[in-house]
């Protein structure tokens, strides 16, 4: 079987992380690289140069409309001039197929997940994709070898190139680091940012105070008088950053929200002692590249959504029942013992 075989998933960083597995699934079943149609400025940072990875079509905004898409129709005529190939969709929604359909794809070429694949109850979407990477449109039929053992694919293949590794230490020398061990922090996310709304509003399931990160950071730089706390994030998130660095009262933190693309950040996560963070897409890579990691959760499925990470060194905390919200019933108490138990990469 000679064609590319293609993906679409347009998702935020964790969905994107996730879907490495089914990408390399696909590239071991057919013996192809896999394009991929996403949405985004930052997929293709994380996404380019990774193996099993082909081409990258980025369809910018699924809101637009397709005839003021001038990246729709790019995509599009990019893939009119390939011709149809199996394709998976992983995306909810008609946008997907309706694109496809424009590039001349039948749905004989398209296996749909919500169709193909449901979802098991309690399943974690990393096997949900690897089971999706088993099925095969119509018109490849039996043409498809069968796919082998994945059981090394149930943490994504998320890999550090050798160029992103070069960027960080040439930061780190920047900023005075040599071999101290590093903690990682990520405190904000999409939901506490938004600006129009109260960060600790009660629909706001994964904000956790900004005095509770600070006591965490304390009792982590106690337990090494060489280590370096870093806060993580975009720079929406420097504000909140800021915060927490003034109430740790510690010049051994150092806020990088405005310094992070997610080349550094991913090979900072690889080089790092250990991280804790809320459910968001940071933790989800800190986790594929085997960074120790505390997670706290809010409202969403842990068995669903938790990340995962090859050693399986993961501590996931969730607020108790009947909390409102519930990551604001994780105590700084909790999160400290969580980060006790993990086996630091020292």
């Amino acid at each position: 079987m000679e064609q590319r075989p293609l993906v679409v998933r347009c998702g935020a960083m964790g969905d994107m992380v996730i879907l490495l597995s089914l990408i390399e699934a696909l590239r071991r079943r057919f013996g192809q690289p896999v394009d991929v149609i996403t949405s985004g400025g930052w997929s293709r940072p994380l996404l380019q140069g990774q193996p099993g990875v082909g081409r990258i079509h980025v369809v910018g905004s699924r809101k637009t409309p397709f005839l003021f898409s001038t990246e729709q129709r790019q995509v599009i005529a990019g893939l009119r001039g390939e011709g149809p190939r199996p394709t998976w969709v992983c995306d909810t929604g008609h946008w997907p197929i309706r694109l496809l359909h424009r590039a001349g794809f039948g749905n004989e070429w398209i296996a749909v997940a919500v169709k193909d694949c449901r979802i098991l109850p309690d399943e974690h979407h990393v096997d949900r994709w690897l089971r999706f990477a088993q099925c095969a449109p119509r018109a490849v039929g039996s043409a498809a070898a069968p796919l082998g053992d994945v059981a090394d694919l149930r943490s994504p293949p998320l890999h550090v190139l050798p160029a992103w590794r070069d960027d960080l230490e040439q930061w780190l020398r920047a900023k005075g680091i040599r071999d101290e061990p590093l903690y990682l922090v990520q405190a904000g996310n999409k939901r506490t940012m938004r600006w129009w709304a109260p960060k600790s509003r009660d629909t706001n399931t994964k904000y956790w105070p900004e005095d509770r990160w600070a006591a965490v950071i304390r009792t982590m730089l106690a337990g090494d008088a060489t280590a370096r706390v870093i806060l993580l994030g975009v720079p929406a998130e420097a504000a909140l950053n800021d915060d927490i660095t003034r109430l740790a009262g510690s010049d051994r933190v150092l806020n990088a929200a405005r310094e992070l693309p997610i080349p550094r950040l991913v090979a900072l996560q690889a080089r790092a002692a250990g991280m804790v963070s809320t459910d968001t897409g940071p933790a989800h890579s800190a986790g594929a590249v085997d960074c120790p990691l505390v997670v706290l959760f809010g409202e969403a499925k842990v068995a669903r959504y938790a990340p995962r990470s090859p050693s399986g060194r993961l501590e996931v905390l969730v607020g108790p029942e009947g909390h409102r919200p519930r990551m604001q019933g994780i105590t700084v108490a909790d999160v400290e013992s969580a980060w006790r138990r993990l086996s630091l990469r020292l």
